[in-house]
């Protein structure tokens, strides 16, 4: 009779390496809340940008450790349990005539603005207000039509970009790439 040299493992979230790394991921992203806190301490400049540049660096020494730790198997549990919580705000495949339309007023209108903006500053001094909440609303209205859209829409900016990308009638882009 043999013995087995490799005891078989249970699920990857069931040890100690899976705690330790969700420890180490934790620690990883924790480091960030020291900037505002040195901030709020007046601690000077210089000494900020060291902080953050040792932070970015230490960031993702953890994250390498994490996954070091956890191995491959825990560290593709700990992913799915982060990001899984962010699927609900996923855009839909296909959305309906009308909030399409909405969508690409939403899409189209920060950026027509955005465009004219110089001109109308040269031709017509003071005519447009100097609001940074203004703008800010553009940006949002900007960010916003990619989920009013929907998530055929990225497949279309998609297609924008492959140069072999043709439309088909009913089923939207193809974006089959050869090789």
């Amino acid at each position: 009779m043999t013995v087995p040299l490799v005891a078989e493992a249970g699920p990857a979230g069931a040890g100690w390496r899976f705690k330790a790394g969700i420890a180490i991921f934790v620690f990883a992203f924790a480091l960030w809340l020291l900037i505002p806190l040195a901030a709020a301490a007046d601690v000077s400049a210089s000494r900020i940008a060291a902080m953050t540049g040792a932070i970015f660096i230490a960031n993702k020494v953890l994250i390498l450790t994490c996954v070091a730790v956890m191995g491959k198997a825990g560290f593709q549990q700990l992913k799915s349990l982060v990001f899984s919580s962010f699927k609900v705000f996923a855009p839909s495949e296909t959305v309906g005539p009308v909030r399409h339309i909405i969508g690409l007023v939403m899409f189209c209108l920060p950026l027509v603005t955005a465009m004219l903006e110089p001109y109308v500053d040269q031709f017509w001094p003071g005519l447009r207000p100097n609001i940074w909440q203004l703008q800010a609303i553009g940006d949002v209205m900007l960010i916003a039509s990619f989920f009013v859209l929907g998530g055929d829409f990225w497949g279309k900016i998609r297609a924008l970009f492959v140069r072999t990308a043709r439309v088909v009638e009913g089923r939207g882009v193809d974006v089959s790439i050869d090789a």
